[in-house]
C-alpha cells in the first residue's frame, strides 16, 4: 500500500508539473466544433490522406469507418486509398522507421488518438483539438532548423510544415517589452505575422481547412462519439420517465399503509 500510494504521489507530481510546464507556452486558439458536420469531416479526411498519412500512420483506424461520413467503398478506394489494397484495411504507411528517424530525427507519431491524447495546456489551457488547431496555424520559416521550418506551439519541431503550400511561408513578429517581474530584462512577445509568399489559400480558408483537419482526427479518435452521446441522451430521458413512473407507483403502493 505504501509503494502504490508513493507512485502515485509522484505521477501526481509528473502530472503538475507537465501542466506548469505547458501553462509557459502559446496560447492555444479555440477550435471549431465540427464532429458533426458531415461535408467538414468529409473535406478533413481529404486533407488527412493527401498531407499526413505521407508520415504519420492511423493504425487504428480503418478506411470503411468513413463510411459513416458518407462516403462509399468506391468513393474511399477511389480518393482516399493509397497505401493499402482493400478499404477494409487500417491507415497505415509505407515510411520505413529507419528511413523516417534518419530523415526526421524522430518516427513520426500515430495520429490515431492524437486529438485525445493531448491533456489540457497552453497559457489559456485548452483540449487536445486546441492544441492541434493551434499547431498547423503557427509553423513558420526558420532557415536554422533542418526542416527550415518551426513553430510556435511546438519550438523545435521535427516536422516540415506538411501544408505550407495552402497557408504560404511567413514568419513571426515579436516586439520586445520589460518583463513585468524584472523591469531589468526584456522579454519578446508575439505580435502578429509577416507573410512572405502566399498560400493558395487566403487566412480565413486556411483556418477553414485546418478546422476539418481537426475535427477528422476527432472523429478518428472516438467514432462513435456522436452516437454515443445520442444514446445518452435517451438514456437519461428513460431514465427520468422511469423515475417519474416509480416514484408514483412507491405512491400509490403505501398510499393506504398506516
Amino acid at each position: 500500500m505504501k509503494k502504490l500510494i508513493i507512485t502515485l504521489m509522484l505521477a501526481l507530481g509528473c502530472a503538475v508539473g507537465a501542466q506548469a510546464a505547458g501553462g509557459e507556452g502559446a496560447a492555444w486558439d479555440k477550435a471549431p466544433s465540427r464532429t458533426n458536420d458531415l461535408p467538414a469531416l468529409q473535406n478533413g479526411a481529404k486533407l488527412f490522406v493527401n498531407y499526413c498519412l505521407n508520415c504519420h500512420s492511423a493504425n487504428y483506424m480503418r478506411y470503411n469507418r468513413m463510411k459513416d461520413l458518407g462516403l462509399t467503398d468506391d468513393e474511399i478506394k477511389k480518393n482516399m486509398v493509397f497505401a493499402a489494397e482493400k478499404v477494409g484495411e487500417t491507415m497505415k504507411i509505407s515510411l520505413d522507421p529507419r528511413q523516417a528517424k534518419e530523415w526526421f530525427g524522430t518516427q513520426p507519431p500515430d495520429l490515431s488518438v492524437v486529438a485525445r491524447s493531448r491533456a489540457a495546456g497552453g497559457a489559456g489551457g485548452g483540449t487536445g483539438a486546441d492544441y492541434l488547431y493551434t499547431l498547423w496555424r503557427t509553423f513558420y520559416r526558420d532557415e536554422t532548423k533542418p526542416s527550415g521550418w518551426n513553430n510556435l506551439v511546438f519550438p523545435d519541431i521535427a516536422m516540415p510544415h506538411a501544408m505550407w503550400e495552402l497557408q504560404g511561408q511567413r514568419v513571426p513578429k515579436f516586439v520586445e517589452e520589460k518583463d513585468a517581474h524584472d523591469p531589468k530584462k526584456t522579454v519578446h512577445r508575439f505580435g502578429g505575422w509577416e507573410q512572405i509568399t502566399p498560400g493558395k489559400l487566403d487566412e480565413h480558408g486556411y483556418d477553414e481547412a485546418v478546422g476539418d483537419l481537426v475535427a477528422f482526427l476527432q472523429y478518428m479518435a472516438e467514432p462513435a462519439q456522436g452516437k454515443r452521446v445520442q444514446i445518452g441522451v435517451w438514456v437519461l430521458l428513460f431514465l427520468g420517465l422511469l423515475t417519474v413512473f416509480t416514484w408514483r407507483l412507491n405512491a400509490a403502493y403505501w398510499k393506504d399503509v398506516k
